[in-house]
């Protein structure tokens, strides 16, 4: 039995630049003395004149995509998340998001996957800050495939969007030949009539294998992909909480803002039900290796099913 293949997302965010390099002119990417990790450097290697390195200078970063947005550039900032949207969150409200700006924040290193680094670089509160932000789209792909067609619609929609990427290489699930992505809608990876699963990010995958326990059980869960956070895709949300009547919302993020805040946004106004959410609760992380966290804070595909089977 063939290996699954295993990427990091920020992998495909540096690939996709790449690419999209090659086909257009006024793609920049501004990086804050972190191409390494956030892998601009495979665009800085084909194209080290549309690079800028803005040192560590996250805030200042944000200032410059602003104003190459304004001169009809297209920049993606790129940093770690918790610098990308905590430190430099004024400037990306105020320079990027109120005038509604042409600009594109790549994310990495995103949640508690990033493991040794620890609670100070662990941002599991990116989401509920972007999402804030009037007129930000905010997506949140699973994987590779997913990512570079993030990467691409980002640049093909006017208007700022966040992008958020994971250090951790996790499993391939899209089909490269049929995947087709869509800002603003999810995708249903499992259909099933007993409860709703919404996963987003590294999540979906987990998801997707908890509901092949629980079906051993007798559970028919069904999976949805919510890979954009806003806007959130409410046609296949509310749909789907119709047919099953119970919903479990899982992100490496706090349960506090992010995706199953959205979810029961929504649910509560137009369609009232019955909500598990399943991620960070109102703490912060810890150091330890990534797979670890990933159990220790419940998110592995063995603490959902044991969550979702008492649910269910």
């Amino acid at each position: 039995m063939s290996e699954v293949k295993k990427i990091a997302t920020r992998e495909s965010y540096g690939n996709a630049l790449a690419e999209l390099g090659k086909e257009f002119d006024n793609l920049v990417v501004l990086d804050a003395d972190l191409a390494g990790a956030t892998k601009t450097g495979v665009f800085k290697k084909a194209f080290p004149d549309r690079h800028i390195d803005c040192g560590i200078a996250e805030a200042n970063m944000m200032g410059i995509a602003a104003g190459l947005a304004t001169c009809g550039k297209v920049p993606f900032a790129s940093s770690f998340a918790m610098f990308a949207s905590g430190r430099a969150f004024e400037q990306v409200r105020n320079s990027i998001g109120y005038p509604h700006l042409n600009v594109k924040i790549g994310a990495t290193h995103a949640g508690i996957s990033v493991g040794e680094d620890g609670a100070t670089h662990q941002c599991n509160e990116d989401l509920a800050l972007m999402r804030a932000i009037p007129g930000m789209v905010v997506i949140n792909p699973c994987d590779d495939v997913e990512a570079r067609a993030a990467v691409r619609a980002a640049y093909e929609y006017e208007g700022p969007v966040y992008l958020r990427f994971g250090r951790l290489a996790i499993p391939v699930i899209n089909d490269e030949e049929t995947y087709h992505f869509e800002i603003g809608k999810g995708v249903t990876m499992k259909e099933g009539r007993d409860v709703t699963i919404i996963a987003t990010g590294l999540c979906v995958n987990e998801s997707l294998e908890a509901a092949k326990l629980l079906a051993a059980d007798g559970i028919d869960a069904e999976v949805i992909n919510i890979h954009t956070i806003k806007p959130l895709d409410e046609d296949l949300v509310l749909d789907s909480a119709a047919k099953t009547g119970k919903v479990v919302t899982v992100e490496e993020h706090s349960v506090i803002g992010g995706l199953s805040s959205a979810v029961c946004d929504l649910l509560s106004e137009k369609a009232p039900t019955k909500v598990m959410k399943i991620g960070v609760y109102d703490q912060f992380g810890e150091s330890g290796p990534a797979a670890a966290l990933i159990k220790k804070y419940g998110l592995d595909a063995e603490s959902i099913y044991k969550k979702v089977k008492a649910f269910a």
